[in-house]
């Protein structure tokens, strides 16, 4: 789940930004369109609470970007861990998990 591109922040009226930790990964999808489409993206507004965050992890967990890990693959050393659920928020371990496990090119 990454945060939607372009949003807005009512503490900064008539600005519109970018997730400076899910830019990359954006880029990453971006560069691969088919691939991307192999995977279920959800881009979610900045406002809180953000309601498919919670529906997925809880309340306390609506920090962006997330990787919510299903079972297919072995899960990583250091996911975190939810009840049954199994993520990571690092951008750069998202990036690496996501050419690990979904064939996106790795950083150089």
């Amino acid at each position: 789940m990454l945060l939607e591109p372009g949003f807005t922040d009512p503490a900064h009226p008539g600005e519109r930004f970018v997730c400076p930790h899910g830019v990359a990964i954006e880029g990453l999808l971006a560069s691969d369109a088919e691939r991307a489409a192999q995977l279920d993206v959800k881009r979610v507004p900045f406002a809180r609470p953000r309601q498919d965050v919670v529906a997925v992890l809880d309340e306390a967990h609506q920090g962006l970007p997330v990787l919510v890990l299903g079972d297919e693959h072995p899960l990583p050393y250091d996911a975190q861990t939810l009840g049954d659920k199994y993520f990571v928020t690092e951008s750069k371990r998202i990036l690496a998990l996501l050419a690990e496990r979904h064939g996106f090119p790795k950083l150089h």
